[in-house]
């Protein structure tokens, strides 16, 4: 029996970080303290994927990343170290790759249709689009682009799209033969409300896979079961979890195949949302983690001050909570981004009304509005109902026709059945797409907040809160995993433990910002100027093409001047225009720089104290690559670089080395740890017993600390000896040490 993670560090693979170059860091991650080697995606994905999650092929290793030979010799060179492998895997979906044959089992459906033995791999609905896949590849309604389709042989081509025809086609008319195929081509523009195929979120190339389907199961995880079986890899990471049908069953399926291999879930949980407790798995893959630890190191009152200057700054009078629910509501209404999925859950209640006549004669416009209210609304990331009962025979209205078929006081059947799982589905598609990628990019005060499973609506969380969820977690998911920050984060933990310090100086910050705009002329648009200023303390210094990025896909991300699918190319330029112009400023530039060494002690404090919350709080700590080192990257593709783990200690700055040696210190602590034991210790300090012989004392809120003069003191009986400076302390342990150690 393997033992279980005490730590992991993940690693991201890619074309330009393969299993080949992970085998060569073996010895430094080693060195670190970590138990488990966290890896990306390992099954083939589309061509020069740099994050893995488009898998083309279930049957083998990926040959970009090395193959399984790579594989084998990484999981070798892990072993003599003492370390082993947690898997990712991607059980929801697949690639729609270009071209479309690198997916076979989907090629063979798009030629042979519902006959296909592939056929039930995926979740199209061949009710809807006359029985055939609507695929929106096109550039231009079809019209427009008859020209640019080619036969050649038994193949359709559209520029780099290539797809099978249906035998016995191949030698008709273009025309005939187009409305002859099991999948429709189609203008891009109608995948939003016409798209027959459930998908990852909105992102059309991604297809969804019944893996509820125990022979699609079997199939999609026969080699990582194999491997497992095998002693390569030790334990599993599930990607997107809120996805699948029934995510319970399917943690329970793979418990099972894998013997009970400690499996981790991408769960995301808002607001007082629990993991559910007969989930098989060892917990979450950790954004609790990161909300809690997050929140005890900001100053909530400071936000909420800060909430107030913002909307001067910008003339914006809202806030999270009302951003939140018309991102939702968005994400719904006839030409959101999810109306296609709307539009199945219509078609389906449309089908049980005709099935039973007492719940006939909701009209489809009615049940949209209902769904839309309901989704606008939704207080948890996904439901899991386990039992369906009938309680109602006749609803009265459709508001209440929806409600109860969502929660299965309808009865039970497979049309019934079906209609809560997709309402599940899509409840998690509003709130990823709606809050996280809409609602976050609209309204920040502190951008640290927004962050994924964040709630900035309550920034903040109080120290007694933060020992609560602690001890909740050791009691009920001690191996769950914790993180501070991973290839989702929109900014990594050190970008966010900078922006935290902003919090307690809310009204300097504003002053700042308002110096900053008038020294270079700027957009209309003062959100987008808040945008840059915050972005530019994060991650600083910032290079003007990383800096253009991130701006880019935030405000195309709030989708409201622009966005990814009707971008203003007069807006973005101005946009992009000023950050250049920010950047080409000696004055500004000097001038922000100055502010970020201001507050660079209280930065570093804050990311220190963080660390080493992570590393020693209940949990197993997930290293993200990189992090061991101060690391302010920002929003994906910018946090998706490989690393260099070549760097010489020797070159790296002094607060590299302390960060660094904090790391290594914690993580080669006894472990596990022992019982989690809270301390008093006031508002600066976060202090927590580990046993009986481990005391963890971190500093919070470090700048009002220092403008407090006077220094917060734990007192604690006996004597104790500092890990990190070899400094011995007889009964009390004050925050003026500490400062000095984590400046």
């Amino acid at each position: 029996m393997i033992s279980p993670p005490t730590a992991s560090y993940r690693l991201q693979l890619q074309p330009s970080f393969t299993l080949v170059d992970a085998a060569a860091a073996v010895p430094y991650l080693a060195g670190l303290g970590v138990s488990h080697l966290h890896l990306s995606p390992l099954l083939e994905a589309t061509p020069g994927s740099s994050h893995g999650y488009d898998t083309v092929d279930h049957t083998r290793i990926s040959e970009q990343l090395g193959g399984e030979r790579a594989l084998r010799a990484l999981a070798a060179a892990g072993r003599e170290h003492g370390l082993r492998l947690i898997a990712d895997i991607v059980p929801n979906h697949m690639a729609l790759p270009v071209p479309e044959r690198l997916n076979h089992p989907l090629w063979q459906v798009l030629r042979d249709g519902p006959q296909s033995p592939y056929a039930h791999w995926f979740d199209i609905d061949w009710a809807a689009q006359g029985g055939r896949i609507l695929l929106p590849v096109l550039g231009d309604r079809l019209g427009a682009v008859l020209d640019q389709l080619k036969v050649d042989q038994d193949t359709l081509r559209y520029y780099d799209h290539v797809f099978p025809l249906r035998p016995g086609t191949e030698r008709l008319p273009l025309r005939e033969l187009l409305t002859r195929q099991h999948y429709r081509l189609a203008w891009w523009r109608l995948a939003g409300t016409e798209l027959n195929y459930r998908r990852f979120f909105s992102i059309n190339e991604l297809i969804a896979l019944r893996v509820e389907d125990p022979e699609v199961f079997r199939a999609t995880h026969a080699v990582l079961l194999r491997l497992h079986a095998e002693g390569v890899i030790d334990g599993f990471r599930v990607d997107h979890p809120d996805g699948l049908a029934d995510p319970r069953g399917y943690l329970r399926r793979l418990a099972e195949a894998s013997g009970g291999a400690y499996t981790v879930v991408e769960k995301i949980l808002t607001g007082q949302e629990r993991l559910p407790g007969d989930w098989p798995c060892a917990g979450t893959t950790g954004y609790d983690a990161l909300r809690h630890v997050d929140g005890v190191l900001t100053d909530g009152a400071g936000v909420r001050r800060l909430a107030g200057l913002y909307a001067d700054y910008t003339g914006l009078r809202s806030s999270a909570a009302e951003q939140a629910r018309l991102g939702r509501a968005e994400m719904t209404c006839p030409q959101g981004e999810l109306a296609a999925e709307m539009n199945r859950l219509v078609r389906l209640a449309e089908r049980i009304g005709a099935a039973e006549p007492e719940l006939a004669d909701h009209a489809p416009a009615a049940v949209r509005e209902a769904l839309c209210e309901l989704f606008t609304h939704y207080t948890v990331y996904r439901p899991y109902l386990q039992t369906a009962e009938r309680t109602v025979t006749t609803p009265e209205s459709t508001t209440e026709f929806v409600e109860l078929l969502t929660q299965g006081h309808l009865g039970a059947g497979p049309l019934k059945d079906e209609f809560r799982t997709r309402f599940a589905q899509t409840a998690s598609a509003v709130a990823a797409k709606g809050v996280e990628d809409t609602a976050f990019y609209r309204w920040y005060p502190l951008l640290s907040l927004n962050e994924v499973g964040g709630d900035p609506a309550h920034p903040g969380v109080d120290p007694a809160d933060f020992h609560r969820w602690c001890e909740e977690i050791q009691r009920n998911w001690p191996l769950t995993m914790t993180a501070l920050s991973t290839h989702d984060t929109k900014r990594s933990a050190d970008a966010r433990a900078r922006l935290a310090v902003l919090a307690e100086l809310p009204e300097r910050w504003s002053q700042e910002c308002l110096a900053w705009s008038e020294l270079v002329d700027g957009p209309a648009d003062r959100n987008a100027q808040w945008l840059l200023w915050q972005t530019l303390v994060a991650a600083w210094p910032l290079g003007g093409e990383r800096l253009r990025q991130v701006l880019l896909k935030s405000v195309r991300e709030a989708k409201q001047a622009t966005s990814w699918t009707a971008q203003d190319p007069v807006y973005e330029a101005a946009v992009t225009d000023h950050a250049e112009a920010v950047l080409a400023s000696p004055e500004l530039m000097a001038r922000i720089g100055a502010f970020v060494a201001f507050l660079e002690p209280y930065a570093r404090s804050n990311s220190l104290s963080a660390a080493l919350l992570h590393l020693t709080m209940p949990g197993v700590p997930d290293l993200y690559q990189g992090s061991e080192l101060p690391l302010h990257t920002l929003v994906d593709p910018d946090n998706r670089a490989p690393v260099d783990f070549d760097v010489p200690e020797v070159d790296l700055s002094d607060f590299a080395r302390r960060k660094l040696r904090l790391t290594r210190t914690a993580l080669h602590l006894t472990r596990p740890l022992g019982r989690y034991r809270p301390l008093e210790a006031g508002e600066h300090l976060i202090a927590y017993q580990r046993g009986p012989d481990i005391t963890v004392v971190a500093t919070r809120l470090p700048y009002a600390l220092a403008r407090r003069g006077e220094p917060a003191v734990l007192e604690l009986p006996g004597q104790w000896r500092d890990l990190l400076t070899d400094r011995p302390f007889d009964g009390v342990v004050d925050t003026v040490a500490l400062l000095a150690r984590e400046a």
